[in-house]
């Protein structure tokens, strides 16, 4: 699947969950793993609005590594 097929694709699902980080406040992100192989992030001030990212899973898991190993 290409990256625009997953951004069309992300726009649309279901699942998004804000950071636990963001203790109820709106100026957090938001993500989505519905599509398989993906991980959408978006804005959470904006909601289904906001502009959004795709990145593919193994990504995500690679910053997330590299964020608890620093």
């Amino acid at each position: 699947m290409n990256h625009d097929y997953a951004l069309a694709a992300l726009t649309t699902a279901a699942g998004w969950r804000k950071s636990r980080y963001s203790q109820g406040a709106n100026g957090c992100v938001e993500i989505t793993t519905e599509l398989p192989g993906w991980v959408g992030i978006r804005d959470s001030k904006f909601g289904p609005a906001s502009p959004l990212l795709a990145i593919p899973t193994a990504q995500w898991r690679a910053l997330l590594a590299a964020e608890l190993s620093a």
